[in-house]
């Protein structure tokens, strides 16, 4: 009886313990799973996410660790997937936010290359023209969004403006 007890409590602690929804650590998940994994994108915009709620209450280091992060993520996903404005756009924001302009201004032209009319690559190329003293080319990047009735073009308004801070 003894042994039976023993087996079973080793057999408890021993054999790990899946919630519904769950996957075995050692199996790799598929769409036959009904999951669809992750991709680097997906990391790159979490570690985003993760930034700017350490910048909401200032913790400017662990920001900038976790836009570091992002970039490595979605430098991967670039590679499996060249040429996605998205991911052009997200890589220039989050080497923006870290302060290097001169590579932010890379990713978001090769973007606008890809596609000159892209909403949030337009917006926050201006922002980067403002903080850099550019103004001119910022009223540029307003001049594309002018008639995208979007959120974009008033908050790169406000920014050329004075009207609102740009964090970076």
């Amino acid at each position: 009886m003894k042994k039976i007890f023993l087996i079973i409590l080793i057999f408890l602690f021993t054999t790990p313990i899946y919630s519904a929804g769950s996957v075995k650590p050692d199996k790799k998940q598929t769409a036959s799973d009904g999951v669809t994994p992750a991709t680097q994108y997906d990391v790159g915009e979490k570690w985003i996410s993760k930034a700017k709620k350490f910048e909401k209450k200032n913790k400017t280091k662990k920001a900038e660790k976790a836009y570091k992060k992002a970039i490595t993520s979605l430098l991967k996903h670039n590679k499996e997937n060249p040429g996605d404005p998205d991911t052009l756009n997200l890589l220039g924001f989050s080497h923006r936010k870290i302060g290097d302009y001169e590579n932010a201004e890379i990713y978001y032209s090769m973007g606008l290359e890809i596609n000159p009319t892209h909403i949030g690559i337009n917006e926050y190329m201006g922002e980067l023209f403002v903080v850099t003293n550019r103004i001119d080319k910022a009223k540029e990047r307003l001049d594309v969004l002018k008639n995208c009735n979007c959120k974009e073009y008033s908050e790169l308004k406000q920014v050329i403006d004075g009207t609102k801070q740009s964090k970076y």
